[in-house]
Parts: C-alpha cells; sequence; structure tokens
C-alpha cells in the first residue's frame, strides 16, 4: 500500500476503509489494520472517527525540513568521502551512471527518481557511516512521494545530470568546499520544484505512469 502512494495511486486526501482494502487484496481485516496503524505512525496516513483512513496532505514545511536534513548529512558524507584514500575507488559506480553523455540518459520519471535517490544514498554509502545510512533513508522514504516529481519535466532531469556529474567532478579532485556548495545548491532547487507540486500534478504523474 505504500508502493501505490508513492505510485499516485492513492493521492492526499484520498479516503477509504478497513473493509475496501480486506477485498481489494483478499484478506482479512486484521492484518489490514495493523499495516494502516504501521502507516499511519509513519506518517503516511491519518485515521477519523466514523470517516475511515485518510491518505494524509502534503506538508510542505515538513518536507522543507527533511530536506535540510539531507544537506547535512550528505554534506558529512561528502566531508568524509574527500578523505578516504581510494576515493576514486568508492565514486566508480555513481561516475558510471551519472558522467554519460546525453545520448545515454535515462529520461524516465520514475526511472530517473529511482536513480537519484540512489546517487545521493550512494554518497553515504560511500562514505561509510551506518547510522548517517540508516538516518537517510527514512529520510528518503518519507519525501520519495514528491521527490518523483522532480522529475514531471525532461529540462529537470537534464539539470540532475549536469548537478551530479559537477559534484562528483568536484569530489574526485577532494575539492570539498565547492563539492558542498553544489550539493547544497542542487538540494535547494529541488526543495523549490517540490513546492510547485499540485494535486493535479499528482492526479497527471499516475495517469502518465498508467501509461507507461
Amino acid at each position: 500500500m505504500k508502493q501505490e502512494i508513492f505510485d499516485y495511486q492513492l493521492l492526499p486526501h484520498d479516503r477509504f476503509s478497513e473493509t475496501e482494502l480486506a477485498a481489494r487484496y483478499q484478506v482479512s481485516r486484521t492484518p489490514v489494520r495493523d499495516a494502516l496503524y504501521r502507516l499511519e505512525r509513519e506518517g503516511y496516513l491519518e485515521v477519523g472517527f466514523r470517516r475511515g483512513w485518510t491518505v494524509k496532505p502534503l506538508d510542505f514545511n515538513q518536507i522543507d525540513e527533511l530536506y535540510d536534513l539531507r544537506v547535512v548529512l550528505e554534506s558529512v558524507a561528502i566531508e568524509r568521502l574527500c578523505g578516504l584514500p581510494d576515493l576514486a575507488g568508492a565514486l566508480v559506480e555513481l561516475n558510471r551512471i551519472w558522467m554519460v553523455p546525453p545520448g545515454e540518459r535515462e529520461h524516465g520519471m520514475k526511472q530517473v527518481a529511482d536513480l537519484d535517490e540512489a546517487f545521493h544514498s550512494g554518497l553515504l554509502a560511500a562514505a561509510g557511516n551506518r547510522e548517517m545510512m540508516r538516518v537517510h533513508a527514512e529520510v528518503c522514504d518519507r519525501i520519495r512521494i514528491v521527490r518523483r516529481l522532480d522529475f514531471y519535466k525532461s529540462a529537470r532531469i537534464e539539470e540532475t545530470y549536469n548537478e551530479h556529474a559537477r559534484i562528483l567532478t568536484a569530489l574526485a579532485s577532494r575539492r570539498r568546499d565547492e563539492a558542498q556548495m553544489l550539493l547544497r545548491s542542487h538540494i535547494e532547487q529541488s526543495k523549490i520544484e517540490v513546492r510547485k507540486i499540485s494535486l493535479s500534478m499528482l492526479s497527471e504523474a499516475r495517469n502518465s505512469l498508467q501509461q507507461a
């Protein structure tokens, strides 16, 4: 069900009941109820007396705070990366995906969103701090629904490839301050794009994914 939220099959403000979900998934209400309360604890759903379950509306202030937390975590990751003896080896896979000519780039919204998340998670993984990786993974999970819409326009996809390439180039030369500045700018631009999101955009994204 969480994946249905990420794929826009369920949109903010959509309502449903435990009975409806149990019938859809062909299971009893008990596992459905357990799953729903877990999603409520994770911040995806809310429940109301006599009105059933609702997908929570987007909280842009909270999303801003999560993006700010990303900046902190990923900036520290860059600092740690610049101190690695084998920095080139740590960046091999990221370079393979992002340091490519335009003709070899992905252009699908979902595919690029997944690659983008893997890029930023890859910075944390290469830096080697497991607790930072855990917190970062939780942040990525919380912003996934809006992150994908950052790539709704092809121009933003091209910009992301270019921005990632510049970050990797600065990292390869151990230009820590420059890499951190580029990273902050990159994430700030994503925050700007997120603020433009509307329910109509979510609905259009759902239709686009269903037709893909």
